[in-house]
């Protein structure tokens, strides 16, 4: 396997090794053997008139990642013994692969669709992927069950309660105790992977990353932007860095404030939730008031900035952090000392760092149950390099360690954002780069830690420089369902 050092990066496809499968799952099932390694990737390229896997899997502990791959031909399908048995991280990425390529993987003991469109299908819509119903008739997703006396289902969705993407939830009841839920994803698939291909234009794409996920704009841009710059081989200037580090972290406060506002909305405490509000507004303005967009759309461009910091808006982002930050502290204050809060919060939803490492859990759910994995310490990119991140981790893994996960993670956030404007380096200006020519027949990966967790871009080119493939990865249970189905 090849060892790499560095986030993010690109290797010409030469060079990443070629393992026999049984050799490629030994390795595997060594790496994912220590606790600190987790999956980045693990995806199918059409290549000729074969399958070539690759797998990346990163280590927190050692900052490393390790890449390596196995090819398969096509023809017939490749029927290949599941991992998901031995490590259950694995069960989305291989469901994925089957239902894309056909693929088949003996042993996995939950192969169905991830977002596979049966009623599209049924209606002779033309579908993206090889595999397609059996039959022409309607096919309904297939649903995990329980049987029982006093069982019964309920349905949520495609509308969800909140202003956000359809959805849709399907929750097993033994009266008001939820046995399961289970979430259907694709319900709005937008295809984001092939239109990365189909898009030429790096302003196109640019708009394309932004609107992956709405309440991530940042972090998406940022991944991707770091990708096309490592293609086009251009290295951003220490400001060009500390500012997208600040919209990044301006971008976690928000959401996070939001996320405390719904936490209180969860349980019926109503004081908590406006006030949280009335805080996440005054952070997405002031986002606004710099580049004109409240989620920072146009704010991230490969080679520059259309939308320099200068002292005014320095200014606004140092008052409003220190207004928000201070009332913040306050209302958290009142939240985790209320006995009602915290009757609600205490030892509920519990996951604990074991299960956190059995299905792979990233970000701040992984973090809030004691497992330390965090790409801003673990592969730093950007301005963090400089800036020795350390993660906020807890241990208790239930709603109130969530809860405070955030609290905590505002206030580092702020921190960051004034050691970086106090220390704000000069530069000329720089202006967004939109064509760009990439190396020929090239891996690249870029990796980010948006306000949810770690985000994945991937880009494979041809023996010309142009992108042939495109993967994403937004990985947390805490999903943006646009964002997870991409």
């Amino acid at each position: 396997m090849l060892e790499l050092n560095s986030n993010p990066f690109f290797i010409p496809l030469a060079d990443i090794p070629v393992l026999d499968y049984p050799e490629f799952m030994a390795d595997v099932k060594v790496l994912m053997a220590d606790e600190g390694c987790h999956c980045v990737t693990y995806h199918a390229v059409p290549l000729s008139a074969a399958l070539r896997f690759f797998c990346c899997i990163a280590s927190d502990t050692d900052h490393k990642l390790f890449l390596f791959s196995h090819i398969q031909k096509t023809s017939p399908p490749p029927v290949l013994d599941s991992l998901t048995p031995l490590l259950p991280s694995f069960h989305l990425f291989e469901r994925e692969i089957r239902e894309q390529y056909g693929v088949e993987f003996t042993g996995h003991p939950w192969i169905k669709p991830v977002r596979f469109h049966y009623r599209e299908a049924a209606q002779g819509i033309p579908e993206t992927r090889t595999t397609k119903p059996a039959s022409s008739g309607l096919h309904p997703y297939p649903f995990y069950t329980i049987g029982g006396e006093g069982i019964h289902e309920v349905g949520v969705g495609p509308i969800h309660a909140g202003v956000i993407e359809p959805g849709y939830f399907r929750f097993i009841c033994n009266g008001e105790k939820v046995l399961h839920l289970e979430i259907k994803p694709g319900f709005q698939h937008r295809g984001v992977e092939k239109l990365f291909i189909e898009k030429q234009g790096g302003i196109q794409r640019a708009v394309l990353a932004e609107n992956i996920a709405g309440d991530t704009a940042v972090g998406h841009s940022i991944a991707h932007t770091q990708l096309i710059e490592i293609l086009a081989g251009f290295k951003p200037s220490a400001r060009l860095q500390a500012e997208r580090i600040i919209a990044l972290e301006l971008e976690r406060i928000a959401v996070h404030i939001g996320d405390t506002a719904a936490l209180c909305t969860d349980i019926a405490y109503q004081f908590g939730q406006v006030v949280n509000e009335a805080l996440r507004t005054i952070i997405i303005n002031t986002t606004q008031a710099w580049c004109g967009n409240r989620f920072g759309k146009g704010l991230v461009r490969s080679g520059g900035s259309n939308y320099r910091l200068n002292k005014e808006i320095t200014g606004i982002i140092l008052a409003n952090i220190r207004e928000a930050g201070e009332r913040y502290a306050q209302i958290t204050h009142e939240m985790f000392t209320n006995p009602s809060v915290l009757s609600r919060f205490e030892g509920t939803g519990k996951v604990s760092a074991q299960q956190a490492g059995m299905i792979g859990t990233v970000g701040m759910a992984a973090r809030s149950s004691g497992v330390k994995r965090d790409i801003r310490w673990s592969h730093p990119f950007q301005a963090f390099g400089k800036y020795n991140y350390e993660p906020v981790t807890l241990h208790q893994g239930d709603v109130w360690a969530r809860a405070m996960l955030r609290k905590a993670e505002v206030e580092k956030s702020i921190v960051i954002i004034r050691e970086i404007l106090s220390t704000y380096p000069e530069s000329r200006p720089e202006q967004p780069v939109y064509e760009s020519t990439f190396p020929a027949s090239v891996f690249a990966l870029s990796l980010a830690e948006g306000w949810r967790g770690e985000i994945m871009q991937s880009a494979v080119t041809d023996e010309k420089g142009n992108i042939i493939h495109y993967p994403l990865c937004n990985k947390s249970y805490n999903l943006s369902y646009c964002g997870f189905d991409l």
